[in-house]
């Protein structure tokens, strides 16, 4: 599996616009792809991500390249489409996007969060050492970190 995580270009933004998740996750996932596409055209720090699997356009991230006021760089979107799930895309793009977060940012903490009812999720999330920061829900999810040290 060559799993690469590249910056969306003019060449793929509409793949991406078309990659969705199953009809049951779309609660745990209500934003499609073209919503974060918009919102980083606003939100200047947004850096929307394609996930490819050799040239197989299989998914959608977005990180930020600016940290928060705490110190902390977001993770707010990582999505595979519905017809590449359970094949270890997902973990191969999110550990690709903490290695290319690390390396150019510096970054001493990710944050990342989910719906608590997305349990896949939070234990792809956990297996990959984030931990929760709160008991609490924050803006109806589960925020977890990753410490980068």
């Amino acid at each position: 599996m060559t799993v690469q995580v590249k910056p969306v270009s003019m060449d793929d933004w509409f793949a991406c616009t078309q990659l969705e998740v199953s009809e049951e996750q779309k609660n745990t996932f209500p934003a499609p792809v073209v919503y974060w596409l918009a919102e980083s055209r606003f939100v200047t720090d947004f850096q929307p991500m394609a996930i490819y699997n050799d040239t197989n356009l299989v998914g959608f991230a977005v990180y930020s390249n600016q940290a928060d006021d705490k110190g902390d760089y977001w993770l707010p979107a990582l999505m595979i489409d519905s017809k590449f799930q359970g094949r270890g895309y997902g973990k191969e793009a999110l550990l690709a996007l903490i290695q290319g977060m690390r390396t150019t940012l510096s970054c001493k903490r990710i944050l990342i969060g989910h719906r608590p009812e997305n349990r896949v999720a939070g234990e792809l999330y956990e297996s990959l050492g984030f931990y929760r920061v709160s008991e609490e829900l924050i803006e109806g999810e589960v925020v977890r970190a990753l410490k980068c040290n």
